[in-house]
């Protein structure tokens, strides 16, 4: 697809940004196993960190393809840091901008956008994964407070995030209908984060286990209507899926361009060994996957923009994009060799961290188990 004036220069502020701020340091983050925190505030001055947000409450105002092309890039830099990235924008601003009273849009969203906060949500818990319904979080009222007790696991941000978004039931024999969504900030007393994950990859960013113990919010702190929790959440399903899918092309793109370098560095035969035909033809092909997951994930996105259902398409590009990341990073290891197996060079890191795009915004199974259900109305499908 053909890119906007603005949307290229949103990709380019992103890119300028990435190469500048990001990628010097990422290795030396990734072994430190965190961030600075100005880093964040960094990518608010430049509009990073509310990319779809009306300028009303300080964002940027751009459309989503926009965000998309931000993402890749910053993900082309570091992965751990563009899910950070991911989780202030949406679910959690956009959740907020979209289903918040102007008092939680004022006090929170303005945060998120400036960079002052971090945004986190609080969904998955350690007996769920897909099956986000299964919930176990209770709410109970009252008076004008709810007392929040339960288990969150793989919160991404969940130790640096100033305002939680949380899911929790409140009747639960309402079933889907009895599931509200709350925000606090995470300095409310009864916010208890209990363990920091060890992972493979994203270690520029905090993954952890938080508990809720008789934690009050306010009535006023419901984001949306009571019962109508687990669709603010999953409202912007597709979203989350295309910008994961926008993240691995980001770290494939990064794993491509690692190999591409090598190969012309590395001599083998007494020349580099670009020149034979098995490497430029093994980089030949990468590229054409990392472009083919780039142009699934900008068709997604630009039906999303366009207001259509995006449904389909998105868990297409975050099914293909995904796999698609993890081969080319271990092609781009293979060139590199031994050496790639090191992590004294770019690939390894790589690697580590394009693995779990198969995994979170919904597994590649349950990718494959959504499109088959949408198999009809595909050219050459049933006619």
């Amino acid at each position: 697809m053909q890119l906007t004036e603005e949307q290229q220069q949103i990709r380019e502020v992103a890119r300028a940004f990435a190469q500048r701020e990001i990628a010097p340091f990422a290795a030396e983050w990734d072994r430190a196993g965190g961030t600075p925190r100005e880093l964040y505030q960094k990518m608010a001055d430049v509009g990073l960190m509310g990319v779809m947000i009306d300028p009303q409450w300080g964002g940027a105002g751009a459309d989503f393809v926009s965000y998309a092309l931000a993402i890749e890039e910053i993900s082309a830099a570091d992965g751990g840091i563009s899910n950070m990235m991911a989780a202030n924008n949406s679910p959690v601003a956009m959740a907020i901008q979209q289903s918040g009273t102007d008092r939680q849009r004022r006090d929170y969203l303005t945060k998120l956008t400036s960079g002052e906060w971090l945004g986190s949500i609080h969904l998955t818990e350690p007996h769920t994964g897909s099956d986000a319904a299964a919930i176990r979080t209770r709410a109970t009222r009252d008076g004008d407070e709810y007392v929040l007790t339960g288990h969150k696991a793989f919160i991404t941000a969940g130790a640096s995030a100033g305002v939680a978004m949380i899911v929790a039931v409140t009747d639960p024999d309402a079933g889907k209908r009895g599931i509200t969504t709350f925000i606090t900030p995470t300095d409310n007393p009864g916010y208890q984060v209990i363990a920091k994950e060890t992972k493979l990859g994203h270690r520029t960013n905090d993954t952890c286990q938080v508990v809720f113990e008789d934690m009050r919010v306010p009535v006023s702190d419901v984001l949306g209507e009571p019962g109508r929790g687990l669709g603010i959440a999953l409202g912007n399903l597709s979203l989350g899926r295309i910008a994961a899918a926008a993240q691995a092309v980001g770290g494939a793109r990064a794993a491509l361009n690692a190999g591409h370098s090598y190969a012309q560095e590395r001599e083998a035969f007494g020349r580099p060994i670009f020149e034979h035909q098995a490497i430029s033809f093994t980089l030949a092909d990468m590229a054409t996957q990392v472009e083919a997951g780039r142009q699934l994930y900008l068709h997604a996105a630009q039906m999303r923009d366009q207001g259509l259902d995006c449904a389909r398409e998105a868990s297409m590009a975050k099914l293909f994009a995904a796999e698609m990341a993890e081969r080319v990073a271990s092609k781009a290891i293979q060139i590199h060799g031994g050496y790639g197996y090191l992590n004294d060079y770019p690939v390894e890191k790589i690697y580590r961290d394009v693995r779990v795009y198969q995994i979170y915004e919904g597994t590649s199974e349950v990718q494959k188990m959504l499109i088959s259900r949408m198999l009809d109305g595909i050219d050459g499908i049933d006619g």
